[in-house]
């Protein structure tokens, strides 16, 4: 199954940018009166007749559409340190829309070895695993932000399930394997948190389990962040689908 992403749809009417336009036309040779599908990117697949066949700005008519296309029964943010290696975390950003998330936010961390991401490459990757995945919905990718100011900003509801995967040294503060917190969740909203390559500071670990956070571990390998969060990701996709 072909997919293509409109970035403008007005009435009955989408187009596709030049990027899609040419994709659309020159690789895969779709011509004026063939049918292709289209996702809006919200969650909603368009199936089309391509009316305008120009390689820099392919126009189709909306025939049917079908809200919540392959829509997963729960919604997932993931925050996450961004590594050092760029391409690292752009493999976790692929593989996580690949399985099933609503929002990455890049986090900055008292210890990241990186204090700067850019977010226009992730965008990117995101639009075309969302296609490959046979989703609607692309994921949000968040603009970087502070592990504290997340914490401190993010809204707080009684139904949601709050994960930090952090190595707590005080016995006094146990933690669960993610399996087991996501066993008798039954509500909708999950949010995960995962360190940099040395790990949350105590301090944002601290403030973190007052905002309601649960510490998890994923097991007893030490796994890279862009590993953890992968696998934090899959555990959720596997539990809650």
């Amino acid at each position: 199954m072909e997919l293509f992403y409109a970035y403008q749809i007005s009435g009955p009417m989408c187009r596709l940018d030049a990027e899609e336009s040419a994709h659309c036309v020159k690789v895969l040779r779709h011509r004026a009166g063939d049918e292709i599908d289209v996702i809006d990117g919200e969650g909603t697949l368009l199936h089309c007749r391509l009316t305008d066949d120009n390689p820099k700005g392919a126009e189709a008519q909306v025939l049917t559409a079908t809200a919540d296309w392959h829509a997963l029964p729960y919604h997932l943010t993931v925050g996450c340190c961004p590594t050092k290696n760029n391409d690292r975390f752009e493999w976790f950003v692929e593989k996580a829309t690949e399985l099933g998330v609503d929002c990455i936010v890049p986090l900055i961390g008292e210890r990241s070895e990186r204090k700067v991401y850019k977010t226009e490459r992730a965008k990117r990757i995101a639009l075309s695993a969302t296609k490959q995945s046979l989703k609607a919905r692309i994921p949000e990718i968040a603009e970087p932000v502070s592990v504290k100011d997340f914490l401190c900003h993010s809204e707080r509801s009684e139904e949601s399930l709050r994960l930090i995967a952090y190595c707590f040294e005080d016995p006094s503060v146990p933690r669960i394997g993610i399996t087991e917190a996501l066993r008798g969740f039954s509500g909708k909203d999950v949010t995960i948190l995962i360190g940099p390559e040395g790990d949350f500071s105590p301090e944002e670990a601290a403030l973190a389990v007052a905002n309601g956070y649960q510490p998890i571990h994923l097991g007893p390998s030490r796994l890279r962040t862009e590993t953890a969060a992968v696998t934090a990701v899959e555990a959720v996709y596997l539990h809650l689908c």
